[in-house]
């Protein structure tokens, strides 16, 4: 069964790069490799602060959301660096979000 994609190409207009970096440590000790992407995403801005229990303030700047999955060998992406709109955000979180027969339907990435 083909599921539709909930995040079209058509509607990915935004430039942007990531840089996402992978866990874990080579034979050497060394990080493994980042992938670098370049291409275009659909992007939300937004604004929201939390205050935490230590009093810090942290604000989401946005989301950028990817048709399909933009690398398909990280199974998570925990971190890296983003540039949309020629400003370096720092990526927080990132989703996978799949389809009922596990494949993946499209990717998001939390920016602050």
């Amino acid at each position: 069964m083909k599921y539709p994609c909930l995040v079209p190409k058509r509607l990915c207009r935004t430039d942007i790069s990531l840089v996402l970096e992978q866990e874990g440590l080579t034979e050497y000790g060394e990080p493994l490799p980042s992938f670098e992407y370049a291409g275009k995403c659909n992007y939300q801005d937004k604004a929201k602060t939390i205050l935490t229990a230590d009093k810090k303030l942290i604000q989401i700047t946005g989301t950028a959301l990817f048709p399909g999955d933009i690398y398909p060998e990280l199974p998570v992406i925990s971190g890296g660096k983003a540039v949309v709109f020629g400003a370096e955000r720092r990526i927080q979180e990132g989703r996978k979000g799949r389809n009922p027969d596990g494949t993946v339907n499209y990717t998001e990435v939390l920016l602050i």
